[in-house]
């Protein structure tokens, strides 16, 4: 379910442009600052997964798995270290690089990806441990999803 009011941004690109440099393999590779707003008042737990649906392979490429994220919370700030965590406010999981942590677009030569920042509000908290998959994850939240909110970056390397 998506609701009109629940939105995930960032304040360096806009939605459907392309991610800065800086947020790139081709750059520092840190992660971008990412904001929302609209959290259903139900809501007990937010999850952002970052994903790359163009890479070659059969699923999409996993690019940042956070999870535990407190609904009070309205962003993360930009160079969320590569920890699984970091006390309270949120835990993270494993990319398709089999690291913890964010890990930027770096894709071949070639044509424009997509990047898929995907943030889940969810009915109650999963009380999982760090460091798990993206379909660890995936698999815990299936029927607590109550909105879902999308931003989409492009990456062009040449």
């Amino acid at each position: 379910m998506s609701l009109d009011f629940f939105k995930i941004e960032s304040p360096v690109f806009k939605n459907e442009s392309t991610i800065p440099e800086e947020y790139t393999g081709h750059g520092r590779d840190i992660s971008p600052p990412m904001y929302w707003s609209g959290v259903p008042d139900e809501a007990r737990e937010l999850v952002l997964i970052c994903e790359d649906p163009d890479a070659s392979g059969v699923d999409p490429f996993t690019h940042w798995v956070v999870y535990n994220i407190d609904p009070s919370r309205g962003k993360l700030p930009a160079g969320v270290p590569a920890e699984k965590s970091n006390g309270v406010e949120y835990l993270q999981g494993e990319n398709s690089y089999h690291e913890i942590g964010y890990k930027g677009p770096n894709p071949p030569p070639g044509k424009t990806h997509h990047y898929h920042f995907k943030l889940y509000a969810l009915d109650m908290k999963l009380g999982l441990p760090a460091g798990l998959s993206k379909e660890e994850v995936l698999a815990a939240m299936q029927g607590h999803i109550i909105a879902e909110a999308e931003y989409v970056g492009l990456h062009h390397f040449h």
